[in-house]
């Protein structure tokens, strides 16, 4: 008997590896382990917040579920279907979608806001007539925020908040039930930042919408996010309800992460011990033995150095990838 589907997860994602092959020398290649051995599942209308510094293998991730890459090692599950080339993937190219980084440059800018926004719509074939093409990028706009009028225009007119607009529009063209919003706010002003994450909520509350929210900011994965994935060097080192990691953390690098996050309160933050790593993150070409975060953590031991530690349920939903805990 199947699972319910508001019991099973939307997206379930198994074992993940993503490799890189990477020249070093004179006929010599080296793997660059960008993502490594990462498993996490996605509920229907949740959103999940996927964490860590530059450069530990959010991004990369979040295009490896997308089937952007090919996959190293492996599996992606998307409502009960497992994703591989054929009909299966390009039924789930409609239904998955991304809302990248960078406003500017993922924007084509020989096209106008319309064409940009029914790319999706032509690609899948899901308008009958240029009329009813028309009246759909004029609600796919209306959505976020932005008028009719500006379907004839080009995206170099617009602000990074308008064009970041344009981006979910176009996302939301061929009616997905997942969005993977790869720090979608990271390039904007701080004004507009709270005016794009509230519309990326309403749109959740109205559509049904699924997120895996990637983003380097606690404070806003925190607001957003049910529950919270803490990544470093391609691993998964924490997992937890947003309102249990950030009261209990457990994790020495999580712990790190959260004395960064600035509080609104100068009595409060002049009392918080800010935890700062020594040394810099290894390069993925040369992961240390072990566990990654060995080489940063204060509390390393001969353990930490010779197995790499599992992901352990310490708690109800909450797990955590240390010996030492």
């Amino acid at each position: 008997m199947e699972p319910d589907k508001t019991t099973r997860p939307l997206v379930e994602v198994k074992n993940l590896k993503q490799y890189f092959p990477i020249i070093t020398g004179f006929l010599k290649v080296t793997q660059l382990k960008a993502v490594d051995d990462v498993s996490f599942d996605i509920m229907r209308g949740e959103t999940l917040g996927l964490v860590g510094e530059s450069g530990c293998g959010k991004t990369t991730v979040g295009r490896s579920i997308l089937h952007l890459y090919k996959l190293t090692g492996g599996e992606v599950w998307f409502d009960g279907v497992k994703i591989k080339p054929g009909p299966a993937l390009q039924e789930y190219r409609k239904r998955a979608q991304v809302v990248f980084q960078d406003p500017y440059s993922s924007l084509n800018p020989r096209m106008t806001v319309g064409d940009i926004v029914a790319e999706p719509i032509d690609v899948h074939n899901l308008c009958a007539s240029r009329k009813e093409r028309s009246v759909r990028i004029q609600e796919l706009l209306s959505l976020v925020g932005l008028s009719s009028e500006h379907s004839t225009r080009y995206a170099h007119e617009f602000s990074g908040g308008q064009r970041q607009r344009i981006g979910i529009a176009r996302a939301l063209a061929s009616n997905p039930d997942f969005i993977v919003c790869d720090e979608p706010i990271s390039a904007l002003d701080v004004s507009i930042q709270a005016q794009v994450i509230n519309m990326l909520e309403d749109l959740q509350e109205r559509l049904g919408l699924t997120y895996l929210f990637i983003a380097h900011d606690l404070s806003v994965v925190k607001h957003i996010s049910k529950r919270i994935v803490v990544m470093y060097l391609g691993r998964v080192v924490e997992q937890a309800t947003s309102s249990e990691l950030n009261r209990n953390p457990l994790h020495p690098y999580t712990i790190s992460l959260l004395s960064a996050v600035p509080i609104p309160d100068p009595e409060r933050s002049r009392k918080r011990k800010r935890i700062v790593l020594g040394g810099d993150v290894p390069s993925p070409l040369r992961v240390p033995s072990g566990c990654p975060f060995r080489t940063r953590c204060e509390r390393c031991e001969e353990i930490c150095a010779a197995d790499v530690p599992a992901l352990r349920e310490i708690a109800p939903e909450h797990y955590v990838a240390c010996h030492l805990i």
